[in-house]
């Protein structure tokens, strides 16, 4: 099992528009108010519509989560305003299941550590 550690996810709406990697790095200081020396790595799911930023600090993604509330605005360049929801990630990565393991044996046996809010099946 692996975590990710030190890294938030900024979520943007479904129905947000595409935003190019600039605009974000721009929202990113602008918005969030982080610098260089505050970020170890962007990762940009595009389909997802989500921003992952990994820090090189523990105490920084709480302070972001604190200062934000969990949820900050981003205004698109055709004035168009989406929320984009903040929050701490928590990914797990099990390997070695049997195929026959049922999603819902997943959840459950690992719901004593938190929500989970998704399973996903890789190969």
């Amino acid at each position: 099992m692996e975590e990710r550690q030190n890294t938030i996810v900024c979520a943007f709406g479904p129905s947000s528009p595409r935003i190019t990697a600039n605009q974000i790095h721009d929202w990113i200081y602008e918005s969030l108010r982080l610098t260089e020396s505050d970020i170890r790595m962007i990762q940009i799911d595009g389909p997802r519509r989500c921003v992952y930023i990994k820090f090189h600090t523990s105490d920084r993604p709480y302070s972001v989560l604190q200062a934000t509330e969990g949820c900050v605005e981003f205004r698109h360049d055709n004035c168009e305003l989406s929320l984009v929801n903040i929050n701490l990630v928590r990914r797990i990565r099990l390997t070695g299941l049997a195929s026959e393991v049922k999603e819902e044996t997943i959840r459950e046996a690992l719901s004593p550590y938190g929500e989970v809010k998704e399973v996903h099946e890789e190969t």
